[in-house]
């Protein structure tokens, strides 16, 4: 399993969950959350236990790779305020959303602006998160297996936080000095 197959498989979770809700909803609605980590659990579990235990890493590496400052401003903003918990949620969640999204909002986290899903939460308050996510191959190892994915199959090591990006993000002029659109989108300036 290396990135690219991970990704392959988040999209196709993303295309299975979209025309289910189609079909239940007769729209084209986009999966409720949680659906999409759902989804690509059943196929991973699918495939050899090697490959079910190396996704973790995959995801593991992708969550490091988006451990960083500025997207965990843009999760403070979209979500009314981030815990470190609620940034793995929210970057969960990104997860879901596929590779483009996951890659545009790491080079840009001021570009979740355009995301519909982001101006969706905007308009209904809610927030944007997905615990789920983080245990697909757990999930799908224990469902293929019956066994929990053993703990030596991956690890992790967040790289160290951009300290131009330490700052009060209640600072409300500083985040909208920053990532201005997002800013706007939830009403601060």
């Amino acid at each position: 399993m290396d990135k690219t197959t991970f990704w392959q498989l988040i999209e196709t979770a993303r295309a299975d969950t979209a025309a289910e809700t189609a079909a239940d909803t007769g729209a084209g609605a986009d999966a409720t959350e949680g659906e999409v980590a759902r989804r690509s659990g059943q196929l991973l579990a699918a495939r050899p236990q090697a490959e079910i235990a190396a996704a973790q890493q995959v995801l593991w590496d992708l969550l490091a790779e988006s451990y960083r400052s500025p997207l965990w401003a843009a999760a403070y903003l979209i979500n009314g305020g981030c815990s470190d918990d609620g940034f793995d949620y929210f970057r969960g969640w990104l997860l879901t959303q596929g590779r483009a999204v996951f890659e545009a909002a790491l080079a840009d986290p001021d570009s979740l602006a355009d995301h519909p899903a982001v101006r969706e939460a905007a308009a209904r308050g809610r927030d944007l998160w997905d615990e789920s996510a983080l245990s697909i191959a757990w999930t799908a190892y224990e469902s293929a297996t019956g066994r929990e994915l053993p703990s030596d199959s991956f690890t992790i090591s967040y790289p160290p936080l951009d300290p131009a990006w330490d700052f009060d993000f209640d600072d409300t002029a500083e985040l909208a000095g920053r990532l201005p659109r997002l800013s706007a989108l939830f009403a601060y300036s």
